[in-house]
């Protein structure tokens, strides 16, 4: 991940005593566990993804959401239901990130949700395809207190954007993020924190340096490059894995089969760390888990810190630190894999 002074001190401004207290234990439980070998958890998470909605209105090719392939319900998060849930958690958890599946703008409720976070002295962020970021909306934002703001801009030019945003126009991106720049500065804003991140995929590899260029054009705070997951990578359907070897999570094997670089080990920082709640108030326990498969718990019938520490999460937990091979979402996962450049 790469460093950011500004950022990283909005970041530790948030960092109350007790928010502190609760990483050290989250990080303490997590190395002990790796020690002897079993799961050990204390304290509660340090971040929370919550989903505004399973909604959107592009139709990427590797993305549930898009190719509208979803297993469970689809809906809307709950203004009320999220302020429940953030009363209950909010002075032990640091980070707050609006998004697992959907575009967040297209629930109306999103930014009040943000400016309620934001009042509890949570830090925010969000990930956003740009298409709705009117000049009202940017100022909204900006308004909201929104710490960090993800644009995802997978080309420079609309005939390779569109190869995988399928639907989408790079014009309406563009002015999005010019709406957004122009507004922090009008209102002498440090925030949100602004970065274009560019999925490096096979179409779009050849515009890496047109992307840094545009972005210093419009003055977002920052680009980064992000490998590309792809589902059924032995055979790659849509040809996206690149070319370029540092920018793929896949080789070849000396049968050139395609595999995942590296295996990870039976540990997962982020089943000690983080969570996602979906919509509807499923508590699974990443983002790689995009139906809700796994669900660990439901904020309808039990509170988040009773779910935290239920039997559901410690059996998934073990299960983990016994073979991460038994667990599709573990056994697939190249979270590892994930490679950050400016």
């Amino acid at each position: 991940m790469y460093f950011n002074l500004k950022d990283s001190v909005n970041l530790l401004r948030k960092l109350t005593f007790r928010r502190a207290w609760n990483v050290i234990k989250v990080m303490s439980s997590y190395q002990l566990s790796k020690i002897k070998k079993k799961p050990i958890q204390w304290g509660f998470p340090i971040s929370i993804s919550f989903e505004p909605t399973t909604s959107c209105n592009l139709r990427c090719p590797e993305c549930p959401s898009g190719l509208r392939a979803f297993t469970r319900p689809k809906g809307m998060l709950q203004n009320n239901f999220f302020t429940d849930t953030i009363d209950e958690i909010y002075k032990e958890v640091l980070y707050l990130i609006f998004y697992f599946q959907g575009e967040p703008y297209l629930n109306p409720d999103f930014l009040k949700m943000v400016k309620y976070a934001n009042n509890k002295g949570m830090y925010t962020a969000t990930s956003t395809n740009a298409h709705y970021l009117t000049e009202e909306k940017a100022r909204e934002t900006v308004e909201s207190g929104l710490d960090r703001l993800i644009i995802s801009i997978d080309g420079t030019t609309q005939d390779v954007y569109e190869q995988y945003r399928v639907g989408g126009h790079l014009e309406k991106v563009l002015t999005g993020a010019r709406n957004i720049v122009k507004c922090k500065k009008e209102m002498n804003s440090k925030t949100p924190f602004i970065f274009f991140q560019f999925l490096v995929v096979k179409p779009n590899e050849h515009q890496i340096e047109d992307v840094k260029r545009l972005a210093k054009e419009i003055g977002v705070d920052q680009v980064r490059f992000k490998t590309a997951q792809v589902y059924d990578y032995e055979n790659d359907p849509h040809k996206l894995i690149p070319s370029i070897d540092k920018y793929s999570r896949y080789k070849k094997d000396s049968k050139g089969k395609m595999q995942v670089k590296s295996g990870l080990k039976n540990h997962c920082w982020k089943l000690w760390q983080a969570n996602v709640i979906t919509w509807d108030g499923l508590v699974v326990p990443c983002c790689f888990d995009k139906d809700a498969m796994h669900r660990l718990g439901n904020l309808k019938n039990q509170s988040f810190k009773e779910i935290w520490h239920n039997e559901n999460y410690k059996q998934f937990r073990s299960e983990l630190m016994a073979g991460r091979k038994n667990i599709d979402i573990c056994a697939n996962c190249s979270e590892g894999l994930k490679v950050w450049e400016k």
